[in-house]
């Protein structure tokens, strides 16, 4: 009997569940489609599926549960939080709408904003006042707190947001006006800016604040759902979820930061991919995550992904600490359309898992990407996760030939035209992370994981002069197992303005001392040892009079002078990185002050194998056409199963690769070799 470690990323298309044996290290994978209604069905069947299956293991063999989850992401997206109310200081009611008075796209005068999560009469104003260097301008009026919360219980909201002007000078204020809404309206959830995002810039931190709270119930109420039937298909161990900045947070830590969550299911396919380049030598890397209805892109320079203190997720600027990742609507339920001026456009909209894609015979007639795939017959024409779901290829060639027809191309062309889009918008994407902030992907190993993402890599690697693809063992479960191999974290922050300088060591000090004390008290919630306690501090900085700040390492054996100048030499790399030049002669601000607290989790074993003794012949399943632009017409290719290959076959393209959870294409002109980690090295 095995002591099993489960992982399990929940997509708006798949499920995709990890396992990992902790005494042999061996590995086990499944993958179910999900149930939108109500993820944790998919979740908790899925697990019983794949252990009794895959891993012939019981629920009650396991001893860790790992989740990322699209709940609170989806529930931005389409608006479906809970009614929510803001209490603000006196003034600033409509600051959650004026916002930063910026467009989207300079030129459109058309652009619609996101819609405002709290409406103007749940946005209730009393009379407080903290001046910015943490005087009482004016005291807090408590009778008024009590009466807003009355007026928000009685027009029916479920959730209250607490976001006063210099709050995060001083939270005395926000503290006694939480407390007192907790007492007045106790079945509220109830949230307070210096508790999600204690950093200057109001509108950012107010943002975040009713977003917290929009999504908090939602979130509270999925893992109510999830804890119940976990327990009743029998799975043991800790239980948690996963940040936005990779790491992960235990099921009532979730509850009430559900803001921390909205990128949790990508975050993971960054923190797998981090590792498993790590095993095969590989620290410069650009993460490309295919799924079903969404492309996610990373980059990770010299074994550290970026960590950015600020994004803006589906219009709503949010301060907290997330992996640096662009999302773009490419996947392989993305749906192809002709728009006004007659041109072929892929998504952003998506076909999910219910009804699909065309060829799922579940009652879509648009066709999608993996329409277009299947058609060209790089996918199986019959069936995909192994033999478990049929695929109707006549109905893709109807959906096919259809959009063809109104374009006026061969079916063939307008399926190959799908890709190439499709390929076209991600390459855009990885730009952006890439050569628009100082990166070369030449520089860069590409990779590739989703279910999607290997069949597309090897043509966005040319379209970008990427030298090579990693597409690891399991490409399609990357994300359940990065759940498996990361830790326990959590961010602090506090904004101080100070000058970088000898006279300001001791302000910085005293800073990150408060943040020390928060992070102590987190270890000691979460039961982590001293032995695997990680603490990393940083510190986001600027030239004065500058408006953004780029974060700075702080060196933690140096003082002093050569602290200072330390600071300033790793701030003014950073700036010439970014904007390509540094002025010597300008002072330079500290701004934010941030620590990153690390519980160390054992994470899952990556095993080694030795060389295969089978021959490449034996891997061998069938012989495929497949349309390739590249011969311009079908080829004859090799169709390998990559269960079957083993550390140094190496396969000539153009040929496929198929498994369970992904098909990997090798155009004409590359090569595919096996490591000894059982990861594909695509070149060429």
């Amino acid at each position: 009997m095995g002591q099993w470690r489960v992982g399990v990323d929940s997509g708006g298309t798949f499920t995709d569940i990890c396992m990992v044996d902790e005494a042999t290290g061996a590995l086990s994978v499944w993958k179910v489609p999900s149930t939108p209604d109500d993820p944790s069905r998919a979740i908790s069947g899925g697990v019983v599926e794949g252990l009794a299956t895959a891993a012939r293991a019981k629920p009650e063999d396991t001893t860790y549960f790992g989740h990322g989850t699209t709940v609170a992401t989806n529930a931005l997206i389409q608006h479906r939080g809970v009614k929510t109310g803001l209490i603000t200081t006196d003034g600033f009611r409509d600051l959650l709408e004026i916002g930063r008075q910026r467009r989207p796209h300079l030129y459109d005068l058309q652009c619609d904003k996101p819609l405002v999560l709290v409406p103007r009469d749940l946005r209730l104003e009393v009379p407080e006042r903290m001046r910015h260097d943490g005087r009482v301008e004016t005291p807090l009026d408590e009778a008024a707190v009590r009466a807003a919360a009355l007026k928000l219980k009685d027009a029916g909201v479920k959730a209250v947001a607490i976001c006063f002007l210099y709050s995060y000078i001083d939270s005395r204020h926000e503290v006694r006006a939480r407390d007192i809404v907790r007492e007045t309206f106790p079945e509220a959830f109830v949230t307070a800016s210096h508790e999600v995002a204690p950093e200057f810039r109001e509108f950012e931190r107010l943002s975040t604040t009713v977003v917290n709270a929009y999504l908090g119930p939602v979130l509270a109420s999925y893992v109510g759902r999830l804890g119940p039937r976990l327990d009743e298909v029998g799975l043991k161990g800790p239980r948690h979820i996963t940040q936005s900045n990779g790491g992960v947070m235990s099921l009532p830590t979730a509850r009430d930061h559900a803001v921390r969550t909205v990128l949790s299911g990508p975050a993971t396919g960054v923190v797998g991919a981090l590792r498993v380049g790590a095993l095969s030598g590989f620290k410069n890397l650009i993460t490309f995550d295919m799924g079903g209805t969404s492309t996610d892109v990373s980059l990770i320079e010299d074994g550290r992904p970026k960590l950015a203190g600020e994004m803006e997720v589906h219009g709503y600027p949010l301060k907290t600490p997330m992996l640096d990742i662009h999302t773009v609507g490419a996947g392989g339920g993305s749906i192809a359309h002709i728009d006004a001026g007659g041109h072929l456009k892929v998504g952003p909209r998506s076909a999910g898992s219910v009804p699909g894609p065309v060829c799922y015979g579940l009652g879509n007639t648009e066709a999608t990407v993996t329409d277009a795939n299947v058609v060209l017959q790089t996918l199986n024409p019959k069936h995909l996760l192994g033999g478990r779901m049929p695929v109707e290829q006549t109905k893709a060639k109807a959906a096919i030939e259809a959009l063809a027809s109104r374009l006026g191309l061969d079916p063939l062309a307008t399926a190959q035209g799908i890709v190439s889009v499709v390929t076209a918008n991600m390459a855009k994407a990885i730009r952006l992370i890439s050569v628009q902030r100082g990166h070369d992907p030449r520089d860069y190993t590409l990779v590739s994981f989703g279910g999607a993402g290997p069949l597309h890599s090897g043509r966005l690697a040319r379209e970008l002069d990427i030298p090579r693809v990693l597409v690891p063992r399991n490409p399609g479960i990357l994300c359940a197992l990065g759940l498996l191999l990361t830790d326990l974290q959590t961010n602090y922050a506090q904004t101080r303005l100070i000058a970088v300088d000898a006279t300001s060591i001791g302000a910085a000090s005293e800073a990150f001392a408060g943040l020390t004390a928060r992070a102590e008290s987190w270890f000691r919630s979460e039961g982590i040892g001293r032995q695997a306690q990680r603490v990393r501090r940083t510190i986001d900085m600027r030239y004065v009079g500058q408006n953004y700040e780029l974060p700075v390492a702080f060196p933690e054996t140096l003082s002093g002078a050569a602290l200072v100048a330390e600071l300033r030499s790793g701030f003014e790399k950073a700036h010439h990185q970014v904007y390509g030049y540094i002025a010597p002669e300008e002072p330079i601000q500290a701004v934010t002050f941030r620590i990153e607290a690390t519980g160390i989790v054992k994470p899952a074993e990556m095993r080694a194998y030795p060389n295969a003794v089978a021959k490449l012949a034996d891997a061998q399943m069938a012989m495929r056409d497949v349309w390739m632009p590249e011969r311009k017409g079908f080829v004859t290719c090799p169709v390998y199963d990559r269960e079957k290959l083993g550390p140094g076959h190496r396969i000539s393209g153009p040929a496929i690769v198929e498994q369970m959870d992904a098909t990997t294409v090798v155009l004409p002109g590359q090569t595919a070799t096996i490591d000894t980690y059982l990861n594909m090295i695509v070149e060429g």
